[in-house]
């Protein structure tokens, strides 16, 4: 083979390669997000809400843990769903935290001035209903500090699910409105899914029952 040919084939390779780099650069999706971006999509709280910042409202909050996971799968539309737990910064499996048992699962926010007034109205509906129901709150914005001290402000303690992105309500296809409460059967089919404000336990109970029949 002449120099000139093996020239000519050194140049034609490097026309290739550059052709095919081209091209790649052009069939990759631009709008697929990388590790990196997806990880920061998928916060559940704010950067500012360290460990260090949320251990003093943690304190006055004084929140029962979150559910340990059951022994069973949870609701199918939860599958692979994460969460804060507000209790101690846990990562929980929502899915399997909320299985095997009857639950009342509560979206609020900080902000959201019905949620205020519901909230005591879930605590009096959990003492009536014991072990029988566990009533679960989900916390629907990134800021956890300020619903740790919301939560201390009205002596409320229950558990809370730190769920920033709305992720459980979205996966539920709750409506965007809060408060919303979604009842749960034992075996992890929604029983209802009740976009409204309750300002009592009898309210509470008279609902989830309906729910349940």
């Amino acid at each position: 083979m002449s120099v000139s040919t093996r020239w000519t084939l050194a140049a034609l390779a490097v026309v290739v390669a550059l052709a095919v780099a081209f091209g790649l650069q052009f069939t990759e999706d631009p709008g697929q997000p990388d590790d990196r971006s997806t990880a920061q999509s998928e916060r559940i709280r704010r950067d500012a809400d360290t460990p260090e910042a949320l251990e003093g409202p943690r304190r006055l909050a004084d929140l029962p843990p979150c559910p340990a996971a059951g022994s069973g799968a949870g609701p199918a539309e939860l599958r692979g769903v994460v969460a804060g737990c507000a209790a101690d910064g846990s990562i929980v499996e929502v899915a399997r935290a909320l299985a095997d048992r009857t639950v009342v699962l509560n979206l609020w926010a900080y902000w959201c001035a019905p949620c205020a007034e519901e909230l005591p109205a879930l605590v009096a509906y959990q003492r009536r209903v014991g072990d029988a129901v566990a009533v679960v709150t989900v916390h629907q914005d990134q800021n956890e500090a300020a619903a740790l001290l919301r939560m201390a402000e009205l002596g409320v303690r229950l558990p809370v699910l730190q769920d920033g992105q709305r992720s459980i309500a979205a996966a539920l296809g709750v409506p965007n409105v809060m408060p919303a409460t979604v009842v749960l059967r034992r075996d992890g089919t929604v029983a209802d899914i009740l976009p409204r404000a309750f300002t009592s336990a009898d309210e509470i109970a008279a609902a989830v029952d309906s729910a349940l029949r």
